[in-house]
């Protein structure tokens, strides 16, 4: 692929996702369909409990890039439809799992699923959309899909799990961070943007640069995520704003203030993700401290970073308004931050 770098510029006008949005509206409402249907059980507490987060006000990023992702190579078929359907059932139901280890009290903006049917159902729900996402991986029939999005399955739940050993230690890496992320968020945007060319049965070399594209976006788009926790409001981001101080999470933004402290801000750190500094006041604080640090902004640096390397991954794909489209959604998932 072409080594230049397409520079996000943050005095450009504000980015958007409608592009995208409106690219794929014909086909999402297909997608959405499926998910519908596939989310019913006799068990009636199965669609009541996936309806609420599915129908919660997520964008369904993830089956738009694959529905994008075949129009950018000129696929016309209707495959990717139940395999789009399959990638926000995964995605739903990590999410499930998440806010009962998280002990979230918000999703989207919503009270979590678990907080009103309890953990137990809410992790058996999460169960029952996986079996629906493998389902509509086989009927789809290809091995090498199947092998993309199971591989994608096992390798969030490996960082989820990796995320949770690291919870609290405050000596964790960039890299270990890095790795982490990539694992539990990454992985699915890039299997998203790759099964798109298996099924418009295109080579090795256009399967690595979608995967490439939607890797480097999901690393992007988790570095913001992360930022913008010290930086919004439960309104905008659809949680509460320092759910991941409280939690103990290690984020960039942390790893970054941590390394950069003296003794004090060491201690205090320490302390936070140790779980002793839980207060309003507390999160005040570490908020100024990332500010003064830098380790914000130096945070958003890299994720601006990521979101050039996922242009550059398409660079040699024909102009198209698909391309323009998934451009436009690197610039908007990096502006969310401004």
């Amino acid at each position: 692929m072409s080594a230049t770098i397409h520079r996000l510029n943050r005095a450009e006008p504000a980015p958007s996702i409608d592009g995208l949005m409106q690219l794929v509206a014909p086909e999402m409402n297909s997608v959405n369909q499926i998910i519908l249907d596939r989310m019913q059980s006799p068990v009636a507490v199965i669609p009541a409990l996936a309806g609420h987060l599915i129908s919660g006000g997520g964008k369904r990023l993830r089956p738009m890039l694959t529905l994008a992702s075949a129009r950018l190579l000129g696929y016309s078929g209707e495959r990717h439809h139940k395999l789009a359907a399959s990638v926000e059932f995964i995605h739903t139901a990590t999410l499930l799992h998440d806010d009962v280890v998280d002990g979230s009290d918000l999703r989207r903006g919503k009270k979590a699923a678990n907080l009103i049917w309890g953990n137990q159902a809410t992790v058996l729900v999460g169960d029952f959309l996986f079996s629906r996402a493998f389902e509509l991986m086989v009927e789809d029939g290809s091995l090498r899909v199947l092998k993309i999005l199971s591989n994608a399955s096992a390798v969030i739940a490996q960082g989820e799990v990796d995320q949770l050993m690291v919870a609290r230690q405050i000596e964790t890496s960039e890299e270990k961070y890095l790795q982490v992320i990539t694992a539990k968020t990454a992985v699915l945007f890039a299997a998203a943007c790759q099964i798109a060319a298996v099924v418009a049965e295109r080579d090795e070399a256009c399967e690595g640069a979608l995967e490439s594209y939607g890797r480097n976006l999901g690393i992007a788009f988790q570095l913001v995520d992360d930022a913008i926790d010290y930086m919004s409001d439960a309104e905008t981001m659809g949680k509460g704003q320092g759910d991941d101080f409280r939690e103990g999470k290690l984020t960039l933004p942390v790893i970054l203030a941590y390394r950069r402290g003296d003794d004090e801000a060491r201690r205090f750190w320490r302390d936070a993700m140790e779980g002793r500094r839980k207060s309003d006041e507390d999160l005040a604080e570490a908020i100024e401290r990332l500010k003064t640090s830098g380790s914000i902004a130096d945070t958003l640096a890299r994720a601006r970073h990521y979101g050039e390397l996922a242009i550059d991954a398409i660079a040699d794909m024909p102009a198209s308004s698909a391309k323009a489209a998934l451009t436009e959604t690197v610039r908007f998932a990096i502006a969310r931050a401004f």
